[in-house]
């Protein structure tokens, strides 16, 4: 099996009322981005501050807000034609944030992306941004937002400094029975942790020397002592090792069931016998699954390496469920005469549907009876 022969860029989209602060989420998210390249599409140039990013150039309807970073505006119809830009090799982006204002239905996006053919983009959650201090009244005028909110992926409940800790509360539990598995947390300000959304990039040493303080860097260097400590606070993350292979029926098994929360999974899944050629990248985010195999380096050490991120979950409890998938003596790779070729294979079927084709077509995702669109397709 031939995995992708480039990386896919994850493409995260962002969503929220007027007023709730997502593009001061999306900026904050462009002045800490700890060295990631991040291309921005929205609607209209005005969500971004683009004076404050220092605009390096301008072709047509894409600008360039320095140290790497794009932005586009765009319609929806225009959307494909600016994914197949950026995802382009040339512009070296690690990461894609759809502002979803003026553009379409957060729902319709995350379906476009889905459907599309571009082999370069990956599923990266449907973030939605809510008013905590307007939530009721937003409600009222947009009765839509309990539709947006049972698609999402992560809710962030935006500006709770303004409500008092009870209203806090009760707002996070209104917000947590509309949204049903999504993670929920609390911002102020928009500030978030980047590395919630996304990994931070990982440049050669020769894109690692010392430079010139950018704007970016001064912005980060005032902000209070512990805010990183503080923004890392509002989410837990859990690791999981095992130099014991994978069972292939119980891991899927703890993937679908997995609880409400647990906003993104990543990491690297050994199936021993299942396939020992490959090891298999995961990359989960809400109900979204897809798995890629690569090739075992020769001399590598054959780990399960898994990172679950969310908010209230309960970080023994996964550790136990994942312990409980490894796999025992018979589905081993070192012990290969002592399992059953064939139930091995069909062990296997559950995440081979998960591996996207070199020409992906849609499936239906018929795990769950569900009208969400990341459940409709089997990982375009």
């Amino acid at each position: 099996m031939t995995p992708p022969r480039t990386p896919q860029i994850p493409v995260v989209v962002l969503a929220g009322f007027l007023g709730s602060g997502k593009t001061t989420l999306l900026n904050h998210l462009l002045r800490n981005r700890a060295g990631t390249r991040i291309g921005v599409i929205v609607n209209d140039f005005g969500a971004i501050e683009i004076d404050a990013m220092t605009v390096s150039g301008q072709v047509g309807s894409t600008v360039s807000l320095g140290n790497g970073c794009l932005c586009c505006a765009v319609d929806a119809s225009e959307l494909d034609t600016f994914l197949e830009t950026l995802t382009r090799p040339p512009a070296r982006l690690d990461v894609i944030v759809i502002e979803a204002s003026g553009l379409a239905e957060p729902q319709e996006l995350v379906r476009m992306l889905l459907a599309s053919d571009n082999p370069h983009i990956l599923y990266g959650g449907l973030v939605e941004v809510v008013d905590a201090a307007e939530f009721d009244r937003t409600r009222q005028r947009h009765p839509e937002i309990d539709r947006h909110l049972a698609v999402a992926d992560l809710v962030v409940l935006n500006k709770t400094d303004r409500v008092g800790e009870a209203e806090r509360e009760r707002l996070r539990a209104a917000v947590a029975e509309l949204s049903g598995p999504a993670a929920v947390i609390s911002a102020v300000h928009g500030r978030i942790d980047p590395e919630l959304l996304f990994d931070p990039a990982l440049r050669p040493d020769h894109e690692e020397k010392v430079c010139q303080l950018t704007f970016e860097d001064l912005l980060r260097e005032e902000a209070p002592d512990g805010h990183d400590d503080h923004l890392h606070a509002s989410y837990e993350s859990v690791d999981f090792t095992s130099d014991v292979p994978m069972d292939p029926r119980r891991f899927m098994e703890f993937l679908d069931s997995r609880p409400d929360g647990l906003y993104r999974i990543k990491g690297f899944a050994d199936f021993g016998a299942g396939d020992r050629d490959n090891t298999y990248a995961l990359h989960a985010v809400g109900r979204f699954l897809r798995f890629v195999p690569r090739p075992w380096a020769r001399g590598e050490q054959r780990l399960t390496q898994l990172v679950m991120i969310g908010a209230g979950i309960d970080a023994a409890a996964l550790s136990a469920g994942l312990a409980a998938c490894r796999a025992d003596g018979a589905a081993r790779a070192d012990e290969p005469g002592r399992a059953d070729a064939a139930d091995v294979e069909r062990a296997m079927w559950g995440v081979l549907r998960y591996v996207q084709e070199q020409a992906p077509e849609p499936e239906v995702f018929d795990t769950h009876e569900t009208a969400d669109p990341r459940e409709a397709a089997a990982e375009a």
